[in-house]
């Protein structure tokens, strides 16, 4: 077990798979979650990806309010919604909805990209936003302190979350809050002397605020485990390959079986990109996990993993949710979480 062991989530993006209408993709993600929560994880994640083929969850706050429905003590998140898309009351007065049917259990993850290609960009009406400024009022009206009321009042707090970027890492610590980082900034499977100094930098910069009193990071990658360390870099392939084909296609598709994956062609620009991918997920055994998490940890001083892992396989993702949570804790069982509805 890791030790000491930061909180566990997990992020699905509900990815859509060949051969399955776009439905199962989201069925699917509140599925996840309900295994989740009978695995003791801390906190479920959704996104927010408009105009994607290999993506069903476009709605955060509808998602949420189905897995909330089917869950009894598991945080929900999102990862995150975007502001460049939404109006601060809209995306207040959504959390604040969800929040009287899931009171305490929310957290209100929010970034700043951009849609996927110019044509969504257009769809979404997307123009120059501040936002620094779209984050401090939807604090604002979630807290009650906005020009105006923002109803229904939340039934309990909504916390705020930044997924950043160099420059956001800045904004949230201008407005005292907790990021959730990834990518580059982890320096997986590459260097990691920027990415420390980006966060550093947060640390240092960050400014007290009645939600958040000290600066706190969480990281996020593809986290996949298996009995062997072939069987978990197979798991890799699908989500790597689809993400070659989008860097190489501008599509991101969805994902295909790792036969399928392993059999198809590819140029050695697509190779390139997907060894890319591989290099920066974490995938092996559970000692292997265990010590490569380990060391990342320690590195970034993170306080939560958020794995954002993904793969064709439903059953090999569901097994490898359970080995990864067996190395945060205890696990939990389905009359555990029962026993956390019945509190």
């Amino acid at each position: 077990m890791i030790d000491p062991a930061p909180r566990l989530s997990l992020l699905d993006r509900s990815r859509t798979r060949v051969g399955e209408p776009d439905a199962a993709a989201l069925a699917g993600t509140v599925a996840r979650a309900v295994r989740a929560e009978a695995l003791g994880v801390e906190r479920f994640w959704v996104a927010e990806h408009h105009g994607v083929p290999g993506i069903a969850g476009a709605a955060p706050a509808v998602l949420l309010a189905a897995i909330a429905g089917r869950t009894h003590r598991i945080r929900l998140g999102s990862a995150g919604v975007m502001l460049p898309h939404h109006q601060p009351l809209v995306v207040a007065e959504q959390f604040a909805t969800l929040s009287a049917f899931a009171p305490g259990r929310l957290d209100l993850g929010l970034g700043r990209s951009s849609g996927f290609t110019p044509p969504v960009r257009r769809a979404l009406r997307e123009t120059e936003r501040d936002f620094a400024a779209d984050l401090a009022e939807v604090r604002d009206f979630l807290t009650g302190r906005a020009e105006i009321t923002a109803y229904p009042r939340p039934a309990g707090p909504v916390p705020l979350t930044v997924l950043a970027t160099g420059a956001g890492l800045q904004v949230a610590a201008e407005l005292g809050l907790p990021v959730v980082v990834g990518g580059p900034l982890l320096g997986v499977g590459g260097d990691p002397e920027p990415g420390l100094a980006a966060l550093d930098g947060y640390r240092r910069s960050f400014r007290p605020s009645e939600q958040q009193p000290e600066p706190r990071v969480s990281i996020s990658l593809d986290v996949l485990v298996a009995d062997t360390t072939a069987e978990a870099e197979d798991l890799l392939l699908p989500e790597a390959w689809a993400m070659a084909r989008a860097r190489t296609t501008g599509v991101f598709p969805p994902l295909e079986p790792v036969a399928a994956v392993r059999d198809a062609s590819r140029t050695p620009r697509q190779q390139e990109y997907l060894d890319r991918t591989v290099a920066a997920a974490v995938a092996g055994t559970p000692a292997q996990v265990e010590r490569r998490l380990a060391e990342l940890i320690d590195r970034t001083g993170a306080a939560e993993l958020v794995a954002s892992s993904s793969t064709f396989d439903r059953t090999a993702l569901d097994t490898s949710d359970a080995a990864l949570a067996a190395l945060f804790g205890p696990a939990r069982t389905p009359a555990d979480a029962w026993a956390g509805r019945a509190g």
